[in-house]
Formats: C-alpha cells, structure tokens, sequence
C-alpha cells in the first residue's frame, strides 16, 4: 500500500502554572492547551512483518528513542498485533521549542496505527499508552482544545474564541528537563477555579493566567528573554498578550486576525524564526479512535 500522509498538529499552551508536585518527582500541572493549524507531517505505510523502522534521521535522537518508534511498539505490545510500520516524519515543529512536536508526532502514530492495524483501542486506552512516552500525549489523543490538570492526563474540552498567533522561535533548544528541575521554579501556585472552565467556554481573561516556567526559561536562556521583550512591544495590539509556550522556546501572542499576526511576524527579530498559525477546535485524526 501507499504511504498515508497524516498531520500532527502543534500546540501552544495559553497559560502553565505549576501547582504541586507528586512524591515520584512529576510536576502537578494546570493549563489550557490550544491547539494550531501548523505542524509535523508523518507517512506511515503498513508493514506485514512486524517490522518497524523509521524512515527519517532526526539528528540528536536515535531510532530507539524516538518517540514515533516508541509509539508503534508500544501499541504493537498492547495489542499484539503481527503488522508493523514504516514511518516517516516531515519535521516542521522545532525541536525544544514547547510546541509539542515530538508528543504529536507519537500521538499521530498511535492515532494512525490503530486505525490502519485495526486495533480497535478507545481513545482512553490510547492516552494511557501515550501518558508513558509524554506528559503532552494524552492531549493530542484527547483532540480537542482542553483544560489539563494532573500530569497532563486530565482532560477537560473547552471551546477557544477563533484567533490567529504570531510565533516567534528564537535559536535555541530548551531542555524540558533542565527547566523542571530548576530550583528556583514556583511549584506551588494556587489552582485555578474549574468552574471557569466547566460551562466549556474559556475567553482567557486576566493577567493571573501566566506560565510558570517562564521566568526559569528567560533567566537561563538569554535569547528566550530577548525574543519575548520585543513581542511584548506589540501587546496594545494583541488580543492574548506575549508569553512563552511550554517550557520554551517559542513565544507567541494573539490577535483577532491574520493580517493583524503577519504584520507582527515580518518584523522578526535576527536569528529568530516564526510564523503565523490559526487555533483549531479538533485534532485532524480524531475519528481514528472511538470514545
């Protein structure tokens, strides 16, 4: 058979506060997680011999431990299927910068394979085998904009105003790792109320909505902080103000139009790549497992 060409969208967290931390190490997490018409692309053809294999050198990251293989195997185990894959990922979505690639690229692969091994797993069952590759998997098997609480795993879909966001990468990795582990992090902001999320709308008001990571990332990161002091200049215009994504790199704002986030992304700064992405309500694969 051909190669199906499957989509793995990206992420942008519109707010992360760290609220407490679990006795096995796990940061306790509350965000709202949005999803973006942008992404990697994965080809995925189906394998008789059990077999799989990545197509595709990502360089830093061996085959054994790329979350994509990881992914196919994992589900092979579960399911104990004889089929295996071949796979290939267009990386679009920059490596460290808290968008999410590499958990949607796993969560494509799960999504794909179970639909095109027949595997029949629920979503629940997929997000369970996605917890162990990321803490950001479970929300792309989820496939709908959410409030996430726990480690991640926590899902509640919530329904974004339509808006366009300039994002801004500038030319470093962040280590997730390496920010979590930062001793000065604030590990024990107060939780938010779910009652702003349960009616399932969320307009994202007030500047008590922050990521916690930030300030960790600015001060070890010197062009993290650069790149967000230059888009903060354009806040009086932005309909989200400037923040960072995740644990960085990438920084964005948001506004109520296209060409209102275009304007911002043709003034990038040297060294900084960016681009223009509109929030979606689904992930692209969300029919590929039932409820």
């Amino acid at each position: 058979m051909n190669a199906l060409q499957l989509p793995a969208p990206a992420k942008l967290n519109l707010f992360l506060h760290v609220v407490g931390r679990r006795a096995d190490g796990y940061h306790l997490l509350e965000s709202v997680f949005q999803l973006l018409d942008v992404g990697d692309s994965l080809a995925i053809r189906v394998r008789a011999d059990g077999v799989i294999r990545r197509l595709t050198d990502l360089p830093g990251v061996p085959e054994e431990a790329d979350l994509v293989v990881r992914a196919a195997r994992l589900l092979q185990a579960e399911t104990g299927t004889g089929l295996g894959a071949e796979i290939a990922v267009d990386k679009r979505v920059p490596l460290g910068g808290g968008l999410g690639g590499g958990s949607s690229d796993a969560a494509t692969t799960l999504l794909a394979l179970n639909r095109l091994w027949d595997a029949g797993l629920s979503r629940a069952q997929l997000a369970r085998i996605g917890l162990a590759l990321g803490a950001d998997v479970p929300f792309f098997i989820f496939g709908r904009n959410a409030f996430a609480r726990g480690i991640g795993e926590d899902l509640l879909a919530v329904t974004l105003p339509e808006r366009w966001y300039a994002v801004a990468v500038p030319p470093v990795a962040v280590p997730t790792a390496r920010i979590f582990g930062a001793p000065e992090l604030t590990r024990n902001s107060k939780s938010v109320k779910i009652a702003d999320f349960s009616s399932g709308a969320w307009s994202f008001p007030g500047p008590q909505f922050r990521n916690d990571l930030e300030p960790v990332a600015c001060a070890q990161f010197e062009q993290v902080a650069r790149t967000l002091d230059w888009l903060r200049g354009f806040d009086a215009r932005a309909v989200v103000s400037a923040r960072m994504s995740g644990s960085g790199a990438s920084v964005f704002a948001g506004f109520a139009s296209q060409q209102g986030a275009a304007e911002v992304i043709a003034g990038l700064p040297a060294g900084c790549r960016g681009f223009v992405a509109r929030g979606i309500a689904s992930h692209p694969l969300a029919g590929c497992a039932r409820d």
